[in-house]
């Protein structure tokens, strides 16, 4: 199978506009390809597909897949680069159509930007049918000609990082326990010499005093783990590292302060914020990126049990604030107070961390971006330009003391874990209780619930976990080593 692009033409006149690789093969069939598609009625919209058959030898089914306006760009309306969303897009739904023919191989146009177009092919035949008996056939793309075949290559090493995330996040809880988790990821680094994970058990994280942590862990029958990554990728391995926190609660069911059954199997994703940074790792190894990175994840269940937390208790942080538990729904919250504590003993360059924190994030940006809180325009400014660049669209929340207030005005303790006006800017007083246990002058916190799953939103992922904002992530790290490369 070969999918082509074809570009929206500027005149009425229902030309088609091929990429240079579409010419090439009109022109090897005798132009039959143009002819055809002009009979085929009005021009190829953005998105949409033709498909023809018995044209070449080589290629017995060739989609032709819409890009839309040539020149697109950046676009400042919508925050990511219209061309590159175009192309991913376009590939994915000529991908998927080669699929349901059963094609096992299927090359792809690089449509003038190969990174674009592999991300497209492989973010958008990924699906997890790992515990089917029936599955779709698994289709292999690559790219048609060779001219850009180290752009493709890093799109293809992007997009399998998010669909390890994707993986790790769509898997039922009892596949993916705390330590099932640290022992993928560790299979994943294994082969890299510049690597070294750490599954510290539940007596370290007890040494360390991470009892807000434990607090919420008590309630599992499932030990929790603390996973610790260190990517060496620098010239000189003392250089400061990217500490990137992730946020690992492979189930959520929400302790004592129990979430409403319907819906609650997708809380098997809670762990989002710890797939997605550690599969930002595994990815920044395979590209080799010159920096070393800390990836720190705290995992464990979040269960209801004659053990676990209880509205109104209190427990103590590991930099000795003791925190009021008034929801114990609001978990994941005091498994990052315990780890941003722990990040700060590696003198950081930055410290980001991501969790699927709280409904309210969900509600002020749906799916169309990550919400970011952050103490540095430096930080943002670094994780907003990949976002533009990736179309995993990142957008800045308000970290201003009126919520710290709301979190440091408790009865019993030092702070609450939830703000004392409940449901009032939950994303920001979540964001706030964060802040208290950070003294890092660039740190940022990415709350990523809205983006947990796709529905339809994103084109070229099917319906799912959707793996959020791996690339965005990955992609802020390569930029990172750039700046220290210069």
């Amino acid at each position: 199978g070969l999918v082509l692009g074809v570009y929206s033409g500027e005149k009425d006149d229902g030309a088609a506009q091929f990429t240079s690789a579409g010419d090439a093969f009109d022109r090897l069939v005798s132009g039959k390809l143009r002819q055809l598609l002009s009979l085929c009625g009005p021009p190829l919209k953005k998105g949409k597909t033709r498909i023809f058959h018995g044209l070449h030898q080589d290629f017995p089914s060739v989609v032709v897949v819409g890009l839309g306006k040539k020149n697109a760009g950046v676009n400042d309306q919508e925050n990511w680069n219209e061309g590159k969303e175009n192309i991913r897009a376009a590939v994915a739904v000529g991908c998927r159509q080669l699929q349901d023919l059963e094609i096992p191989c299927v090359e792809v146009d690089s449509c003038g930007d190969a990174q674009s177009a592999a991300e497209g092919a492989v973010l958008g035949l990924h699906e997890y049918n790992e515990l089917k008996q029936k599955k779709k056939p698994i289709v292999t793309p690559q790219l048609h000609g060779s001219a850009e075949s180290e752009a493709w290559q890093k799109g293809v090493t992007y997009a399998e990082g998010q669909n390890l995330a994707r993986y790790l996040m769509e898997a039922p809880a009892n596949y993916i326990t705390p330590v099932k988790f640290a022992e993928h990821i560790g299979q994943k680094l294994r082969s890299f010499s510049n690597v070294k994970v750490h599954i510290r058990p539940e007596s370290w994280i007890t040494a360390e005093q991470m009892g807000a942590f434990l607090s919420v862990a008590k309630g599992s029958a499932e030990p929790p783990i603390f996973l610790e990554i260190h990517y060496l990728g620098a010239a000189n391995t003392n250089d400061a590292p990217l500490v990137f926190v992730g946020k690992g609660v492979t189930f959520d069911s929400g302790g004592i302060s129990l979430k409403p059954s319907s819906g609650m199997d997708a809380m098997r994703a809670d762990m989002g914020g710890a797939a997605t940074v550690c599969s930002a790792i595994v990815t920044a190894a395979a590209l080799n990126l010159p920096l070393n990175i800390i990836g720190l994840a705290p995992l464990c269940e979040n269960m209801p049990s004659g053990k676990a937390n209880k509205p109104g208790d209190v427990v103590r942080a590991k930099n000795g604030k003791t925190i009021q538990v008034d929801n114990t729904d609001a978990e994941g919250r005091l498994l990052l107070a315990d780890a941003l504590c722990y990040a700060h003993s590696f003198n950081a360059r930055a410290i980001v961390n991501a969790a699927t924190l709280t409904g309210a994030m969900d509600v002020a940006l749906g799916s169309a971006a990550t919400g970011v809180f952050t103490n540095s325009s430096w930080l943002w400014t670094h994780l907003y330009e990949a976002s533009i660049l990736t179309g995993d669209r990142v957008w800045r929340m308000p970290l201003f003391e009126h919520y710290t207030k709301q979190v440091t005005d408790c009865p019993l303790a030092d702070v609450s874990n939830i703000g004392k006006y409940s449901r009032a800017g939950g994303a920001c007083t979540a964001a706030a209780f964060l802040k208290e246990f950070v003294t890092a002058p660039h740190w940022a916190h990415l709350d990523i619930a809205g983006v947990m799953s796709n529905k339809d939103e994103v084109p070229y992922l099917r319906k799912g976990m959707a793996g959020r904002p791996t690339r965005t992530l990955i992609e802020f790290a390569a930029r990172l080593s750039q700046d220290s490369h210069n």
